[in-house]
């Protein structure tokens, strides 16, 4: 959870409670307005602009008077880009509000301007009485869960409270007394908390029933676009199953299901059938219906077998599986799941593999974000999703797929494959999907039509949610069908021929697809658009922010218009929308016959620019939602199109990418920022500086070191000729520049320059410039690089407090300085100190930057080395051997840093006497050390030393001697007399050689 507070320079600062004693906070109710601020808003500092700033200051002024120096609105203290944050909170309000010392119910529309002594009830009852806020749903729980409820006027002028004007509530809600005064809700029935919504409205249908949830303290995904009746009937269930086994299904049952009976069957005798994880597949073409098998095996399941608990799982993308695990310890109440720190995976993982634990069946939907090397191995995405997988003889795994490879190497010989329907099936599918009933005279006329749809369910549905939107004849929908069969053949013109059934001449996708467009195209021209932008997309989870509207309401209704006619699917509890793969490709086919794909993908290029954030760290969740839609519509974008809109995005994808440790992908794009901008703007233009810095910051986070030299000397030299010495530019250039220094072991040149840049950053910036912060913090480094740990220490301990008051305990750089005086500490012999903060940052870096990021992978070895230091071999080896392995597919065998895990794995095997193991490693760092960073590279330095001291334990002491020789005389002429690396190689040379007389 987090909350807001102003700190001492009168500065809005949002802190992150998750894991730690949550401090007493007030907590604000309100309807919301068009200009509130959102959390990107805080982070960005730009929420002063807003509108809606006027209710923080309200909230933020009566909640000092009430001592309560923090506070909660649910407009920016949720960060709604990232969905598993988003999931959680929709389930976690009701508690929170719930636990607010103050609750301050802004009413917006209840003024009292014209009183100018104490507000007298005659003076705001009746516009009391009529307050929107008291007919809306969400605020149904604002009301009851608070123990103190307080009203305010549009002017923030104090009303009364809940148990002052309890009967006035009541006469308004018709809400107990009882529950006012926080009653327990356990004395209601289920059906009086229910009529308590009754007459409230929502903007969204669902939410009249979502908004029950913790009045009824019911946990259950929300999934927005299935309707208000469905989300009732799901609602039920839950209140059925409240005693029972618990189970998550996010959507309704599908009335329309019919046929699949042999599958359903073989699928059903296949549960539970074997002493381990009981693991299937269903496979088969997009269309043919395997996620609507599944979830009728689902709830089957939940009939048939009472204690058996079903679990949904989106596995589209790694992100989407995390979500619906959180979901899951969440609804179990798993020990620790309410925790930032904890590794959801793990949790439910082990919960589901406990002995004892009931029957278990999980849906693993829509597995075709996994993909399968041409010898047959998994990737690591593959790994990754077999790695949430319970163990245990209770659970039996249902994955779909389109991906036969991947169906095998999930579910070996446990297939179950999909193809068109039976005719006499496929009929009694469009009856049930028309809202009229077929006639008898319309029997043959609905065979031919099933004909023309290749018996497809997608196509089927299709057709019928138009048939059922237009209310014509089935003759009619067949007739148009028909015309659209010689477009649907020129569309099929660039198709391969393993495509062409799915979107050529006979693909019935393309041709109900081009039969509701053309409707659409006439009737609503906004949700076409939202279609043609959408086909320029990646097709799954596009966020509504995306498609522009006037109004919410405007945007609502375009949406629906899609839904209506089955061309787009709502995520469960996101503002998103999905496109059917096949929808998406005959939607670009369509486009690409019409001359206008390029011109959509422009647009959508354009529309992005507007909506991706620059690449701060408060933004980390919106650009990462936002990237894969940019990435998309970019490489579907002609590079000779070079206007400012998609260089900018190339730019900022570049940017974000670099920020999230995906250095090969953002190297791509900055240099075809660098190569556009010496083309148009010239070699000395600041921007083209700044997009060579870029790209040279990208070869140094790769190892690249002498690459990124070059390139930092050119725009160092170019920079202070052109800008001046002092431009903020150039002391970049310069810093960049020492620090591609201190990579390569040159400490002298590093410091030197670092010296000089620190001095003019501290006159011209300011000593608390972030620039200022970051030469400190470099300078240090490069004192400990030499030995000199106690001005290292200074330094860091300096750069790190001010980096927390500054930016926050959570912000990259602040995580990044205090790992530097973690390594001072260690360096110091003072492990425990050092552990303490490793552990702090690496917990906060998983959370924040991701368990693969570079600056997190770089905490866990920090974390391992220290537990080296202490001794504790089996727990340094077991984080060492993750680091290395995820460093090697993340970064590649020869980066420098994925050497130093291969190296520090190697120094643990000699401490536990593994002679042979470390050898083996050592030696293999060596000499790729030697190639890649050069024979006199500190580090190739270290790799001899330690290769000599294995050789020294097998007893080769004649060789190990040697190569420590040979690695003194080195470090005497390349680290300088004074560092503590040559006198302990001195001392160890003069004891192997007094052992050897």
């Amino acid at each position: 959870m987090r909350l807001l507070h102003y700190d001492d320079s009168k500065i809005l600062v949002l802190t992150d409670f998750s894991g730690k004693t949550i401090p007493p906070y007030a907590i604000l109710s309100h309807r919301w307005g068009f200009s509130e601020v959102l959390f990107e808003d805080i982070r960005s500092d730009t929420y002063k602009e807003k509108e809606g700033y006027q209710k923080i200051e309200f909230c933020a002024e009566r909640a000092a008077q009430d001592q309560l120096p923090y506070f909660w609105i649910d407009t920016c203290c949720i960060d709604k880009w990232n969905l598993s944050e988003l999931s959680k909170s929709i389930n976690s309000m009701y508690r929170w509000y719930k636990n607010a010392i103050k609750c301050y119910v802004f009413l917006s529309d209840v003024s009292v301007s014209t009183t100018t002594g104490i507000p007298q009830r005659s003076d705001w009852e009746a516009s009391f009485r009529d307050s929107q806020w008291f007919t809306r749903g969400w605020t149904l729980q604002e009301l009851i869960a608070p123990v103190s409820v307080e009203f305010f006027s549009s002017e923030g002028r104090r009303i009364g409270d809940k148990r002052s004007l309890e009967q006035l509530v009541y006469e308004i809600t018709s809400i107990p007394v009882e529950a006012l005064r926080n009653c327990p809700l356990d004395g209601f029935t289920i059906s009086e908390r229910m009529e308590w919504a009754e007459n409230r409205k929502t903007t969204e249908e669902e939410d009249k029933v979502y908004c029950l949830l913790g009045l009824l303290d019911i946990f259950m995904p929300a999934s927005y676009g299935e309707g208000k009746e469905k989300a009732w009937r799901r609602l039920q269930l839950e209140v059925e199953a409240a005693n029972g086994a618990p189970f998550i299904i996010p959507f309704s049952r599908n009335d329309h299901f019919v046929g699949r009976e042999s599958q359903l069957a073989g699928l059903e005798a296949k549960l539970f059938g074997g002493k381990q994880t009981t693991m299937i597949a269903i496979t088969g073409p997009g269309g043919t219906g395997k996620s609507q098998l599944a979830l009728e095996l689902a709830y089957q399941t939940r009939q048939l077998i009472k204690n058996c608990s079903v679990f949904w799982i989106d596995a589209s993308d790694i992100d989407s599986i995390y979500q619906s695990y959180a979901s899951i310890a969440q609804k179990l109440d798993v020990p620790g799941w309410d925790d930032e720190k904890a590794d959801i995976k793990q949790l439910v993982k082990q919960h589901l593999s406990r002995k004892g634990a009931r029957q278990w069946l999980l849906v693993f939907d829509n597995a075709d974000g996994i993909h399968l090397g041409s010898s047959g191995l998994s990737t690591a995405r593959a790994a990754d999703l077999l790695d949430y997988v319970p163990q245990s003889e209770r659970c039996s795994i249902v994955f779909t797929t389109t991906n036969s490879d991947t169906a095998e190497r999930l579910a070996s010989q446990n297939i179950v494959e999909l193809g068109g329907m039976a005719p006499d099936t496929a009929e009694r599918m469009l009856g049930n999907y028309l809202n009229t009933p077929v006639s008898g005279s319309e029997q043959q006329e609905a065979k031919l039509l099933l004909q023309e749809l290749s018996y497809l369910p997608l196509a089927i549905v299709q057709a019928a949610a138009y048939i059922n939107t237009r209310n014509i004849t089935l003759r009619d929908y067949r007739s148009q069908l028909l015309k659209q069969k010689e477009e649907a053949l020129e569309h099929s013109g660039e198709l391969s021929e393993g495509k062409l059934q799915e979107y050529g001449p006979k693909g019935p996708v393309t041709t109900t697809l081009l039969i509701s467009m053309d409707q659409i195209r006439g009737s609503d021209s906004l949700a076409a658009d939202y279609l043609f932008l959408a086909a320029c997309v990646d097709r799954k989870d596009i966020p509504v922010d995306l498609l522009e509207a006037s109004s919410h309401r405007e945007r609502e209704d375009a949406i629906k218009v899609l839904n209506s006619y089955a061309l787009v699917t709502r995520r469960p509890a996101e503002s998103a929308l999905d496109l059917h793969q096949l929808v998406h490709g005959a939607l670009r086919q369509w486009l690409q016959k019409q001359e206008r794909l390029d011109q959509w993908t422009q647009h959508a290029i354009a529309r992005l620019l507007r909506v991706f954030p620059d690449d701060n760290h408060g933004s980390r969740s919106k650009w990462r939602r936002l990237l894969p839609h940019a990435k998309y519509a970019l490489s579907h974008s002609p590079r000779e199109q070079e206007g400012a809109y998609r260089m900018t995005l190339v730019w900022k994808c570049a940017m974000a990418l670099l920020s999230d440790g995906r250095y090969n992908e953002s190297e791509e794009l900055f240099e075809q920022v660098m190569e556009t901008s010496l083309r148009v703007l010239g070699e000395e233009h600041p921007d083209t500086l700044t997009s060579m810095a870029n790209l040279a910051s990208t070869y140094r986070n790769q190892g690249r070191w002498k690459e990124a030299e070059e390139l930092f000397e050119q725009v160092m030299e170019t920079s202070s000729r052109v800008l001046g010495e002092e431009h903020p530019s150039t002391l970049t250039s310069m810093s960049n520049l020492a620090s591609t220094y201190r990579n390569q072991g040159r400490w002298k040149e590093a410091e030197e320059l670092q010296a000089k840049e620190l001095q003019i950053c501290s006159r011209v910036l300011g000593e608390e410039h972030p620039d200022t912060l970051t030469s400190m913090a470099n300078l240090a480094s490069t004192y400990r690089n030499q030995g000199r740990w106690k001005e290292a220490e200074e330094l860091e301990v300096q750069v790190m407090e001010t980096r927390k008051r500054v930016l926050g305990e959570e912000h990259p750089d602040t995580l990044t300085s205090m790992a530097n005086l973690a390594s001072t500490y260690r360096n110091q012999g003072r492990w425990k100190e050092a552990e303490e903060l490793f552990e702090q940052v690496m917990e906060t870096s998983s959370r924040v930057l991701g368990e693969e990021h570079p600056s997190t992978l770089t905490s866990m070895a920090n974390l391992a080395s220290t537990y080296w230091n202490q001794g504790r071999w089996k727990e340094a080896e077991e984080l060492e051997v993750q680091v290395m392995e995820t460093r090697k597919r993340v970064l590649g065998e020869e980066h420098p840093s994925t050497l130093t895990s291969m190296a520090n794995l190697a120094s643990t095997y000699w401490n536990q006497g593994r002679w042979k193991e470390a050898e083996e490693l050592e030696v293999q760092v060596m000499e790729t050390r030697k190639r890649v960073l050069g024979e006199e590279h500190p580090s190739t330095l270290t790799s001899m030393a330690n290769l000599a001291h294995t050789w020294k334990s097998q007893s080769r002491n004649k060789d190990a001697i040697s190569l420590m020789q040979k690695c003194f005389e080195l470090q005497k002429r390349i680290l300088g007399r004074n560092h503590p690396d040559i006198a302990t190689s001195l001392k160890t040379l003069k004891g192997w050689r007094m052992k050897n007389l």
